[in-house]
């Protein structure tokens, strides 16, 4: 796998690119929020922090419509 972004039918898709700061105070906020400091790693790669991003998000949302 490269660590460098490819472009896949005009969209440029990060492989192995590590997250950006702002992706990591983000996932640092969100997994302190919803009690999961696990979910927060310094070492996570672009994709995975957006991944974890979207699951935090959606479970804090989830947990505050009751």
């Amino acid at each position: 796998m490269r660590a460098t972004a490819t472009k896949y039918g005009g969209v440029q898709e990060r492989l192995g690119v590590p997250m950006t700061r702002a992706q990591a105070t983000r996932l640092k906020s969100l997994s302190e929020e919803a009690y999961q400091p696990k979910q927060y790693a310094r070492e996570l790669t672009f994709e995975e922090a957006e991944r974890r991003i979207r699951a935090l998000e959606a479970e804090i949302s989830l947990a505050d419509s009751f």
